[in-house]
């Protein structure tokens, strides 16, 4: 599945993220030459309703070439352009398709195709040995623009607060690039905000800049004025027989229409993040770094409501009922020192 080029096909940077399956065909990793060694992989279109990487990259490629007459890079980069087939039709992904990062070493999913390709770019990527790893992205609710590691240490660190002070440490869900990637060199996932919103694709355009011009990364810690760093303790989930939406729809449970202006608010105790109508009640499914269940620990009903049981800090949010189905209803977050 996977197409392997060291060149860019003509035509590609000025192909808009929905066209690229029609000039690629699928799933592909690019190699470009650069004036050091070794490269900076970059993954892009991971999720295909997220171009935010594609268009950074295209962007600074495009400016590289207008300077200096060709592509000159100043670092040797791998790009891997992945689910062009969701690009297309813009969504996440398609029916009976994986999610593109779920699937990399060490996913716990079952075993396909698209697990044995990115296990084949980790191998290749082995082989060639990698500078630094970027994983690039979106959100469909409103977030603060961060960064995700995945490993507390400084260089890693060092990476994400390039791009933001706000940093987020996480070793679950499994099978993420970044985790997959971090075993070769430091790694980072961008979190550029809302899709669709031109700061994301500046500010992941002069991330990448940046990380292509840097000859090291500090191996100093980094200073604790310079980060505020979360750690995520449980990824929450609605059952698959639970239904669910926002007013004034029915549903097992309503959730509360201000959902997004949680993100990356550290809530109190009893903040209601919607109310239920089953007769039964409804039971989240929450999962901590161990897959233990913790939906005890942090909700409860009260009153018709369901509320946090703990003080925590929720992380991506949405309105969007096809994100929440696909992924997840949020992660939950504490301040770590």
């Amino acid at each position: 599945m996977l197409q392997e080029l060291h060149a860019l096909p003509a035509g590609l940077l000025e192909t808009a993220p929905h066209d690229l399956a029609s000039l690629l065909g699928g799933p592909t990793l690019i190699h470009l030459v650069g004036n050091r060694e070794p490269a900076l992989f970059v993954s892009v279109l991971l999720h295909g309703n997220e171009p935010v990487g594609w268009n950074a990259l295209r962007s600074l490629l495009i400016g590289y070439r207008k300077r200096f007459g060709t592509l000159r890079l100043p670092r040797t980069l791998s790009l891997f352009i992945g689910n062009v087939a969701a690009a297309a039709a813009g969504v996440r992904r398609l029916p009976g398709q994986p999610d593109y990062n779920r699937i990399w070493p060490g996913a716990e999913s079952h075993p396909t195709p698209e697990h044995a390709m990115m296990r084949r770019i980790v191998t290749i990527m082995r082989r060639r040995g990698i500078f630094a790893s970027v994983d690039i992205h979106s959100n469909t609710g409103y977030n603060p623009h961060y960064g995700c590691v995945n490993v507390l240490d400084n260089r890693y660190l060092h990476l994400a607060t390039l791009f933001s002070r706000t940093l987020v440490y996480f070793t679950r869900p499994r099978g993420v690039q970044s985790i997959a990637m971090s075993r070769l060199g430091p790694a980072v996932t961008l979190e550029c905000g809302k899709v669709g919103e031109k700061h994301g694709v500046d500010h992941a355009r002069n991330y990448l800049d940046a990380c292509l011009h840097l000859s090291a990364l500090p191996q100093h810690p980094v200073a604790s004025g310079d980060i505020d760093l979360f750690h995520t303790v449980a990824q929450v989930k609605l059952p698959e027989g639970v239904s669910f939406g926002f007013p004034p729809g029915q549903a097992d449970i309503l959730l509360s229409p201000e959902l997004e202006r949680f993100n990356f608010r550290e809530l109190p105790c009893g903040t209601a993040f919607g109310r239920v109508n089953a007769p039964n009640g409804v039971r989240l499914e929450a999962r901590d770094e161990q897959g233990r269940d913790v939906a005890e620990r942090y909700f409860y009903i009260a009153h018709g409501e369901l509320r946090l049981k703990l003080p925590v800090m929720p992380a991506m949010l949405t309105r969007n009922e096809a994100a929440i189905r696909q992924d997840c209803l949020c992660y939950l977050m504490e301040r770590y020192s």
